[in-house]
């Protein structure tokens, strides 16, 4: 008899901390989510006017993308990031966790081989290892990268911590990863949205010399340009990396439609709205930040991205439980890994007036 894939999966994070959602919908001016990183502001009118003017769309898209989509990922790769790259060195995707799950597997990436993540990562990178069987292991820094990993993940800007890796770091890392014959693929979706530290791209000359081999970053438009319903990302680096991805798409069917590709060339060449939906979030942080050291919780890291690394040296559920009280749900940093289990993490998308109850509800206990 089969035994479907899922069942031998871990339980879907969020699914763990229900009671405490619950709790916190009891409350009676309503629930604050800060728990889940969706955006929460409208997509940009224009874009998806974009959308609209592509609706007649009777053909199969292809799994490469357009010319127009694959140059404007190309052109905001340079403006954006200092890199080098052209259509070649673009495969897009189904948004971003489409790659982070399945892109070991797209690679050859199995059972006998060693997937190397960052020790507070996204749980999607940990689940596409135990998709295929293969071996995580987790590392602070370069050095602690092991001889027989055969596969790196970088993630900067940091989802949960917002932590910014540097060009020396990143160098470090690239330096490891091909010293021991492994491609690193860095997770840059919020690359945009610095904060006190300006990201830094694994594509940046700066960091691999000008030489893209075995190298390859992903982007998603769904934070910077509120397209998380749209799925629209791509992955940028060695031009080898990005046939092998494009390949197994074919293979696979998985086509971004028509009318996404034509708006999300349309995102991509606009910066002003990103500008834009830049300044709402900063503004909900300095809220957000505020009233969480008001109450006690010291922010670590958070230089960039949506999300602050808040504790107050209690064990995580303890803080979700507390804060669900108040009608506030976060997400225990323990999701992210062990290490995250005296923090939370406290995502800047909900409303102006939902931060706003929210810093209310902190300030009164």
């Amino acid at each position: 008899m089969i035994s479907p894939l899922a069942d031998g999966l871990p339980d879907f994070p969020w699914d763990t901390i229900a009671d405490a959602a619950n709790r916190a919908r009891s409350h009676s001016d309503g629930i604050v989510d800060l728990s889940i990183g969706t955006p929460i502001d409208d997509s940009p009118q224009f874009i998806q006017e974009a959308l609209r003017q592509a609706s007649n769309a009777p053909g199969y898209p292809t799994a490469a993308g357009t010319i127009e989509l694959r140059t404007a990922w190309a052109e905001w790769a340079n403006r954006i990031l200092s890199a080098q790259v052209t259509e070649k060195h673009i495969a897009i995707s189904i948004g971003s966790k489409e790659m982070v799950a399945l892109l070991p597997f797209a690679l050859g990436v199995g059972p006998t081989h060693t997937i190397a993540i960052p020790e507070l990562a996204y749980p999607t990178y940990a689940v596409g290892a135990l998709m295929i069987g293969a071996t995580c292991v987790t590392y602070r820094s370069a050095a602690d990268i092991p001889d027989g990993a055969d596969f790196v993940w970088i993630n900067t800007p940091s989802n949960p911590t917002g932590e910014v890796l540097d060009v020396e770091s990143l160098k470090a890392i690239v330096d490891r990863a091909r010293e021991i014959h492994a491609p690193v693929i860095s997770d840059e979706c919020y690359v945009e949205l610095g904060w006190t530290a300006d990201p830094v791209s694994v594509l940046d000359p700066r960091v691999n010399g000008g030489d893209l081999s075995g190298i390859a970053a992903l982007f998603s438009l769904s934070k910077r340009s509120n397209l998380a319903g749209y799925r629209s990302g791509a992955m940028i680096g060695d031009e080898h990396l990005v046939s092998s991805v494009v390949g197994f798409r074919k293979h696979a069917g998985l086509l971004m439609p028509f009318p996404v590709q034509v708006a999300s060339v349309a995102a991509l060449n606009d910066d002003a709205h990103v500008a834009e939906q830049k300044v709402r979030y900063s503004a909900r942080r300095d809220v957000l930040h505020t009233a969480l050291t008001s109450a006690g919780f010291s922010i670590h890291h958070s230089q960039a991205g949506l999300y602050l690394w808040a504790t107050r040296g209690d064990d995580c559920r303890t803080t979700v439980d507390q804060l669900s009280e108040l009608g506030i749900l976060v997400a225990p940093g323990s999701f992210y890994g062990p290490a995250g289990d005296k923090h939370v993490r406290v995502a800047l998308t909900a409303s102006d007036e939902r931060v706003a109850a929210a810093a209310l509800r902190l300030a009164v206990g």
